[in-house]
């Protein structure tokens, strides 16, 4: 099988110094957001050369493996191949594979427990297939309610780049709306990130107004990343408004 020799390639450019940068960066102590996760310390260059190295070779089978694997470059290079697969799919328009891989990632979700490991899958594979399937978005909504599973909620906030970037904001409010209250940084990170690419992608009226009506109450890491792109007295404006908010509740209390 292909997975196997994909990963004796992947074991024998371990770099130990760069797995041990790998594993602060991506927050694998006890209690962080990666805990336990292990590197082999390749860098991502490396690893998406070795896909495009093997795409052509590499079937739906191989997929399992990789992702089982303790090493999150080797899951990395999993999700890639699942990529180059899904596109391939598409490209023949085999409809019934395209759903096969969309199925298959939706059960997979939790083997992609860092960030980065749903940032380069989301949009490409669950985003792609909804963008002209309106009718089977309530996925993103299924996902979103997942309390406690953190990759599906960010899953379902990142798959709406796809569709930000195809001109339709609404999922993406409605999710950023419901993730308000989330208690993890790693979601106001990536909601406020969708709100900025609102903004940038010809929404900047509903970026607007979604600030106008929720910036007093958002997580201040979700605005500081909404509002990136605004002029300087457009962020000023907007901080000011969660500062007031801020200070009018440790009042209250």
């Amino acid at each position: 099988m292909i997975y196997t020799q994909l990963i004796q390639r992947m074991e024998a450019l371990a770099d130990e110094q760069q797995a041990t940068h790998l594993m602060r960066f991506f927050k694998t102590g006890p209690g962080e957001y990666g805990e336990g996760d292990r590197f082999l310390g390749l860098r991502v260059p490396q690893t998406r050369a070795l896909v495009k190295e093997f795409r052509s070779q590499a079937g739906m089978a191989d997929i399992p493996p990789l992702l089982d694997s303790p090493w999150h470059e080797v899951r990395l290079a999993g999700f890639l191949l699942l990529i180059e697969l899904y596109q391939q799919a598409k490209k023949r328009r085999d409809n019934t594979m395209l759903c096969h891989i969309v199925d298959f990632y939706l059960s997979a979700i939790e083997h992609g427990n860092n960030w980065d490991l749903v940032d380069v899958v989301a949009p490409k594979i669950l985003g792609d297939y909804l963008l002209d399937r309106p009718e089977e978005r309530h996925l993103l909504y299924q996902l979103a309610a997942m309390d406690g599973r953190l990759w599906h909620q960010r899953v379902a906030m990142v798959a709406t780049w796809t569709m930000i970037s195809g001109g339709e904001y609404d999922d993406a409010l409605r999710l950023a709306e419901g993730f308000l209250t989330h208690r993890h940084d790693l979601m106001h990170k990536a909601s406020g990130w969708m709100m900025r690419e609102i903004g940038k992608r010809g929404g900047m009226t509903y970026l607007l107004d979604f600030l106008d009506r929720h910036a007093p109450h958002m997580p201040r890491t979700m605005l500081r990343y909404a509002i990136e792109r605004l002029s300087p007295e457009q962020r000023q404006y907007y901080m000011k408004l969660t500062d007031s908010a801020m200070r009018s509740t440790k009042y209250k209390n």
